[in-house]
């Protein structure tokens, strides 16, 4: 498929998933995740032929422009979209499947200083929510939602919700028929114990003092009045 066929296809991509977009016009001239794809795929070409600094710069300036940082190593499939953008970023060994989407503030990031794979990658129709990263050379497979804010450190099966931080599985769900499986959470189970034991201690207090109060005004009302004892 020749480039321009590509980039048809981004921009029926932002379209489809972004119900603010009304026009192919529109994402073309004011959508910076269309900007930054656009300076990536010459940045990366240049990169792959081993061309020195352009690549860099290429990507620095629509860093500048658009708030995404994008490494030109990073292999990008087709029909990606990223929604609003800014603080996206993505590093050099980050690989990235065909209709994936990001939300602003995702980090595909690394941990170890040596050049090895040290990025994650994201396999077909993954979805990462605002703010979340995802950190290491990890696989995530086809299919999977990690939510907002959600910090992923570990490989993630297809199909898979993953919240939290660190992620953690909550749900398999099958895009063909919309049937989610929701999973077991140990956190929010514990979290909701916590809750009710403590409503039981608020109430037991409350039936206290409660008692306490009667037992106080009935030692009041068995009192002798003053000075009636020497009256007798």
């Amino acid at each position: 498929m020749g480039i321009l066929a590509e980039i048809r296809e981004d921009i029926r991509a932002a379209m489809a998933r972004d119900p603010a977009a009304r026009s192919a016009l529109e994402v073309v001239l004011f959508y910076p995740g269309f900007h930054a794809r656009l300076a990536h795929r010459l940045a990366h070409a240049l990169h792959r032929r081993g061309v020195p600094l352009i690549p860099r710069g290429i990507m620095h300036l629509a860093r500048f422009f658009t708030g995404i940082e994008i490494h030109p190593g990073a292999r990008i499939g087709r029909r990606f979209f990223i929604d609003h953008g800014m603080g996206v970023v993505i590093g050099e060994t980050a690989e990235i499947g065909d209709d994936v989407t990001l939300y602003q503030g995702v980090t595909l990031g690394g941990t170890s200083t040596r050049r090895v794979k040290r990025h994650p990658t994201l396999r077909d129709r993954v979805t990462v929510g605002a703010g979340a990263k995802v950190i290491g050379a990890v696989e995530i497979g086809e299919n999977v939602r990690i939510g907002a804010g959600s910090v992923v450190v570990t490989n993630v099966p297809p199909n898979a919700t993953v919240v939290g931080v660190p992620g953690h599985i909550v749900a398999f769900h099958d895009d063909s028929n919309g049937a989610i499986q929701r999973l077991p959470d140990p956190e929010w189970e514990r979290l909701n114990d916590l809750d009710r034991r403590l409503d039981e201690l608020r109430a037991q207090i409350a039936h206290l003092e409660e008692h306490l109060a009667q037992l106080h005004g009935r030692h009041h009302d068995g009192q002798e009045a003053p000075g009636t004892a020497a009256e007798r």
